[in-house]
C-alpha cells in the first residue's frame, strides 16, 4: 500500500475549472483507491493505493497506470477539461520540505510557497529571473521544487509569474507552507 498527495493545479479559482471536493474524492474512490481525503478547496487529495510506490506520476514497470495519469484522465472523463495532477509520496512530500533553504519554522507560513514542479529541470533553468528585480521576495530551485520566500505577502509580487514564464514551461503548482505540512501529515 502506497499513500500518495494529489496537487490539482488551478482548480476552483475565479469561479473557473470548478471541482467539488465531494465529487472529487468519489471519482478517485471509482478509481479503486481508499483512505481519499482532500483538504481546502484548492485541489489537495490524499490517497491509498493498493500498488508499488510509482513515486511522482512514475510507473511501477508498466504493470499498471501510474497514479497522475489515471488521475488526470478521470478529471478529464468525468469534468470534460483537463487538470495538471502532481503526485508525491510522503517520503517525497518529506524530502521537498527538509530541503527548503528558507528558516521554515521562523517564517509565515502564509508567505512560504513552494511550486512542485513535474521533473527535475536544469539547475540553471531560472537562471533568467533576476532575483534583485523581484527584492525582498526571493526564491532557490533544489531538484524538483522552487521555493519562494514573499514577506511582504504574495498578492502583489510578480514573482510568481516570472517564474513561470521562464521556457520552456514547465508544469507547476504552488502550495504554502502550511499546505505543505498539513500534507506531510495527512500522507504519513
Amino acid at each position: 500500500m502506497t499513500t500518495y498527495a494529489a496537487l490539482l493545479r488551478g482548480i476552483n479559482v475565479g469561479g473557473h475549472r470548478k471541482i467539488p471536493m465531494a465529487e472529487l474524492r468519489d471519482l478517485m474512490k471509482a478509481l479503486g483507491w481508499t483512505d481519499v481525503r482532500t483538504y481546502l478547496q484548492s485541489g489537495n487529495a490524499v490517497f491509498t493505493t493498493p500498488g508499488p510506490d510509482c513515486g511522482p506520476g512514475g510507473g511501477d514497470g508498466g504493470r499498471e497506470e501510474p497514479p497522475r495519469a489515471r488521475l488526470e484522465r478521470a478529471i478529464a472523463g468525468h469534468f470534460g477539461f483537463e487538470v495538471p495532477c502532481l503526485v508525491r509520496t510522503h517520503e517525497e512530500l518529506r524530502a521537498t520540505a527538509d530541503a527548503c533553504p528558507y528558516p521554515a519554522a521562523e517564517l509565515d507560513p502564509a508567505k512560504l510557497l513552494v511550486l512542485f514542479l513535474d521533473g527535475t529541470p536544469d539547475p540553471a533553468h531560472f537562471a533568467s529571473v533576476d532575483p534583485g528585480t523581484y527584492a525582498p521576495d526571493t526564491f532557490a530551485h533544489i531538484g524538483d521544487a522552487v521555493y519562494c520566500y514573499f514577506p511582504d505577502g504574495m498578492g502583489r509580487s510578480k514573482l510568481a509569474d516570472a517564474l513561470g514564464a521562464v521556457r520552456p514551461q514547465l508544469t507547476a503548482t504552488g502550495r504554502n507552507w502550511r499546505t505543505v505540512t498539513k500534507l506531510i501529515e495527512l500522507t504519513a
